[in-house]
């Protein structure tokens, strides 16, 4: 059966409002799933709208659990890009002695280094 662009964009935005799916408008229109589809997609991009996605209940899909944010996120998502930065080498460089076997403690002429391993690595 033949539709007039008029008609073919009316079974979208029911299709796209949620008002029938699909399935039951190719049932009613004698129409197939894909073509009620299609009508769907031309409401959405002559009106110039965003897709929908489907309910994920209605997939089959289980909503997946967020993860929890990590200690200390709180104190990273309030920093600026410039601390995060500085942080950022800060964790590396503490990477980069450990992996030698050795950190450091303190600031300036304060400094001590701790060692991890007893031989020399060099």
């Amino acid at each position: 059966m033949k539709y007039t662009k008029e008609q073919r964009l009316d079974i979208g935005r029911r299709i796209y409002d949620g008002e029938i799916t699909k399935f039951e408008a190719a049932e009613e229109y004698g129409i197939n799933d894909q073509t009620a589809r299609d009508y769907m997609r031309l409401y959405r991009d002559v009106n110039k709208l965003p897709p929908k996605r489907a309910p994920q209940s209605r997939l089959g899909i289980a909503r997946a659990k967020s993860k929890p944010t990590p200690a200390g996120m709180e104190d990273l998502e309030s920093m600026t890009r410039e601390e995060l930065i500085d942080a950022l080498i800060m964790a590396r460089i503490n990477e980069a002695r450990i992996k030698k076997g050795y950190m450091v403690e303190g600031v300036g002429a304060e400094k001590k280094y701790i060692r991890f391993v007893k031989k020399n690595t060099r």
